[in-house]
């Protein structure tokens, strides 16, 4: 029981886009520490809060970035995602590395190539999605909650709305975009649905 416990931990993925935190498993016993790890409950949610915290705080971290993590009960760190600045992916393990409990930090985050062709995409999608009536609400937040991952020509919408009718119509207005070879709706709706 206690292996499967710890398997799940280990495989919990946690994504920011999303407004609201996801929830975070439990372990067997409040203040209970897994065979092999050195982090209670307390300190692996501690963690979790955290490293959320310090992703979401940096500076170059925008509407077409997308960063999510996965925090083991031994206390390392993988960060997943992918960037258009790779600065962003060393500051993102560097911030990581300082919160106290962290032993490890994986960093599996992706550069995306550069390319004029990707950037204009970029653009043209941020423009057709929070131009559009429906969505332009979403614009209004510091980093706007529909991100929009562009490599080679392929779109990738990662992130949250508040409707499954917002999410369908982030992805017409993506595949307008001229240029655009496909689209990968990956949003969540953060009411569960």
């Amino acid at each position: 029981m206690k292996a499967l416990l710890i398997a799940v931990l280990a495989t919990t993925t946690y994504s920011f886009g999303q407004n609201s935190a996801p929830a975070t498993p439990a372990m067997a016993a409040p203040g209970a520490q897994s065979p092999g790890s050195a982090l209670s409950q307390k300190g692996y949610d501690r963690i979790v809060k955290e490293v959320r915290h310090e992703l979401v705080m940096l500076p170059r971290y925008d509407v077409f970035d997308d960063l999510s993590y996965q925090v083991s009960p031994d206390g390392s760190v993988t960060l997943k995602g992918a960037v258009v600045d790779p600065t962003l992916k060393k500051d993102a393990e560097n911030a990581v590395k300082r919160i106290e409990g962290v032993e490890r930090v994986d960093n599996q985050i992706q550069v995306l190539p550069t390319s004029p062709m990707d950037d204009r995409i970029r653009r043209a999608t941020y423009r057709a999605i929070y131009g559009n009536q429906v969505l332009n609400q979403y614009s209004l937040r510091a980093v706007p909650p529909i991100h929009i991952i562009v490599n080679n020509g392929h779109v990738t919408l990662t992130g949250s709305v508040s409707s499954p009718m917002d999410k369908q119509v982030a992805e017409v207005q993506a595949k307008s975009v001229p240029g655009v070879f496909s689209v990968t709706n990956d949003l969540q709706v953060d009411n569960g649905s």
